[in-house]
């Protein structure tokens, strides 16, 4: 494998090499040489020696030492600059003669390192928050969002999100995510996000680097993320990088705290319908630190007193509940160990007792992830993130019939599970080339359903069977990609990349070479043109009678020998724009999307017995969508909060559904606005709506 190379190898030998070993894996794919051979033209291209100095290091908070991801990093009164990756990390290649750099976050204090003082090795800077206070915030040294190559992306601010008025006092990013532009809600009351045209499965959840394959508490009314636990989020619409795939729509990502690492803090909090919990603190001062974050409904436990004076016996409720914990630890400078794992269980129900005899009913549906993630530093210029992800979803069905000889209990059960790998470098070439390239496995176990029946009693052949009604699926899911960030010019900044995706079902091998292309031509300063182009497929998905809300109709199935991987093609072009002191930001985009090999259950479709999915679905099916978004955010000062519109158009094309004729998605929705402000009143007082 090419991550194994020795770091003294010069980049011309590293490059030569990395160009054989990818010509190797797509010597049989001819089609996608003419995408190969432009890439790597391009990368050669941009390797250029110049006389330069490299600082890299860490940006942590000064309080928590928690690492900060996207802190700008510039070198003041010039365009030269970068951002902390999801790790905290940065490397920033200076000319020669740089008296300083700013480093700046908001909410905290900018703060310069004089480079006379700076002696070399590994740089962590803390940055201090700033005191709340009412007066305006000074924005300084920010990178302007138009000097950014990715378009189609946004940052979700937690502070901004806890200010959001709360249904029932449970805030959620689910919500505050159904409020922007280009995303749909599900429904009502749910928090079920649709993004440009996409289903309810062609979304990548991630958290913690691992995916999340039902996101809803309650038949969708909350999300199962606490927002306690939730350090960053990041939403890409389009213009997907190379380091992401899988799926054809959007990308979430989301990062949980790490944990204080020089005191212990706790948080209790109360609502209406839930219980939520916060413990986080060193567990060896500035070397590991725990967070654990914990949320449990008690609508049952407040509405069994009144259920139990209508009827001794009976017993039924629904809770639901959810656990973030999150281990870090710090090996040394250059390496850092990180274990997380989340739960969340929703459950309804239903236990009746009368002279001896039992009957209880339950359904229940929830998600089990882990990672295992090890950072280091290899040099100055060279990131490494490598982990062993876990991650599970199950929902299942249970009844049970106890008398005086006789029992009798049914289950049914429906589950996705992966186990994976993956391996990722940042390479900052200089302060004109950030190359990332890395490499996943994922191995899909699928159980759509099984059946245990248990029987005893007098008069009967005691029984206790399990019974697959759908076979256990496996397939394997192999990726590889390279992109670079490319500053070509101080008007011209380009990332493109390549994902390669390869994927095994029983005796059935697909593979796709996925270009990515996105970049920003400077019209001024402050605004940018921007345009975008990503090739995705995903090999997953979901059956659905009622859009992805966990019942038992719903179901995970893998890409097969019959049913081919679906796959999206998205054009994107925009305008961007700060202004007022860098803290107003304006965005518009237009954007076109087609898909292919889209599936649909057929009409009258019984989900009773699933043995037999794939001769209930219709294949081949076409999607188009596309419209245009406006987007005004305001993220610093009293004032703050976003607006945004979309007009749109969503079309699917089945041969053998509405007589084979286009029809509107059943979540084509023309137009769609939203506003979100809160302004703060007093230090501890705010309102928002």
């Amino acid at each position: 494998m090419i991550f194994f190379h020795s770091v003294k190898t010069t980049s011309s030998q590293f490059f030569v090499t990395l160009y054989a070993e990818i010509h190797v894996i797509i010597e049989h794919n001819m089609q996608y040489k003419r995408y190969f051979l432009l890439f790597f033209i391009l990368l050669s291209a941009s390797l250029s020696a110049q006389s330069s100095i490299t600082i890299s290091g860490y940006v942590e908070d000064e309080a928590s030492r928690e690492r900060l991801v996207g802190v700008n990093v510039i070198i003041p009164g010039t365009r030269i600059g970068t951002f902390t990756n999801n790790f905290g990390f940065f490397s920033l290649t200076v000319p020669s003669g740089t008296q300083e750099i700013l480093i700046s976050y908001i909410g905290y204090e900018t703060q310069a390192i004089a480079l006379q003082q700076y002696k070399g090795g590994l740089l962590t800077v803390y940055l201090k928050e700033q005191p709340q206070s009412l007066g305006e915030v000074v924005v300084t040294a920010e990178v302007p969002e138009a000097e950014q190559s990715q378009m189609s992306s946004i940052d979700i601010s937690m502070k901004q999100v806890k200010k959001m008025p709360a249904i029932f006092g449970e805030v959620d990013l689910l919500r505050a995510i159904q409020l922007l532009p280009g995303v749909q809600s599900g429904g009502e009351g749910s928090v079920g996000f649709y993004v440009r045209g996409g289903g309810p499965d062609q979304n990548l959840i991630l958290l913690d680097g691992v995916p999340v394959y039902n996101v809803s508490h309650l038949f969708g009314f909350f999300s199962v993320f606490n927002a306690d636990a939730i350090k960053s989020t990041q939403l890409i619409k389009g213009g997907f990088p190379a380091r992401y795939g899988g799926r054809l729509s959007s990308v979430l990502d989301i990062t949980m705290k790490e944990g204080n690492m020089r005191k212990f803090k706790g948080d209790v909090s109360l609502g209406i319908i839930a219980a939520k919990m916060t413990l986080e603190g060193p567990i060896i001062k500035d070397k590991t630190s725990f967070m654990i974050s914990g949320r449990r409904t008690y609508i049952d436990a407040l509405i069994q007193p009144f259920i139990a004076m209508q009827e001794s016996g009976l017993r039924t409720g629904y809770y639901f509940g959810d656990l973030n914990a999150k281990i870090n630890h710090k090996i040394s400078n250059k390496d850092r160990l990180y274990l997380s794992f989340f739960t969340n269980v929703d459950r309804f129900y239903f236990r009746e007792r009368l002279d001896g005899e039992r009957f209880a009913a339950s359904l229940q549906w929830g998600n089990r992830t882990g990672a295992l993630r090890w950072n280091r530093l290899i040099n100055p210029k060279m990131f490494m993130n490598t982990a062993l992800t876990y991650t599970r979803y199950e929902l299942g069905i249970r009844n049970e019939i106890v008398e005086r000889d006789y029992s009798f209990s049914f289950g049914l059960r429906s589950n996705i599970e992966d186990y994976g790998g993956k391996v990722d470098f940042d390479y900052i070439r200089n302060n004109k080339n950030h190359i990332r390239f890395g490499s996943n496995f994922i191995h899909h176990r699928f159980q759509p359903a099984g059946v245990q029946v248990r029987e005893s009693g007098s008069g009967f052949t005691d029984l206790d069977s399990t019974i697959n009604l759908s076979p256990v699926l496996r397939s394997l899911e192999w990726a590889f990609y390279i992109e670079n960030d490319q500053t070509i010019t101080k008007k011209i900044k380009v990332n493109y990349g390549l994902h390669l995706n390869t994927y095994v079902f029983d005796e059935r091998y697909y593979a796709s070479l996925q270009p990515r292309v996105s970049g920003r031509y400077l019209l001024t300063p402050n605004s940018a043109f921007k345009l975008s182009f990503a090739r995705m497929q995903q090999y997953l998905h979901l059956l659905s009678s009622n859009n992805g809300i966990g019942l038992p109709s719903d179901l995970w199935v893998p890409a097969t020998d019959i049913i081919p991987p679906m796959t999206a093609d998205q054009v994107a072009a925009g305008y961007s724009l700060n202004f007022g002191e860098q803290k107003w930001e304006f965005s518009t985009e237009v954007y076109y999307k087609k898909m292919t090999d889209l599936i649909e259950y057929r009409s009258g479709s019984s989900f009773i017995n699933p043995n037999d999915w794939q001769s209930k679905i219709e294949t081949g099916g076409l999607g188009w969508a596309y419209g245009i978004e406006f987007f005004l955010q305001r993220k610093v000062g009293r004032l703050s909060g976003w607006a945004g519109y979309t007009l749109s158009w969503n079309n699917r094309q089945f041969e053998n559904l509405n007589n084979g004729e286009i029809y509107p998605y059943r979540f084509d929705r023309r137009h769609d606005m939203s506003l979100v402000l809160s302004y703060d009143i007093a230090k501890e007082f705010d309102v928002a709506f």
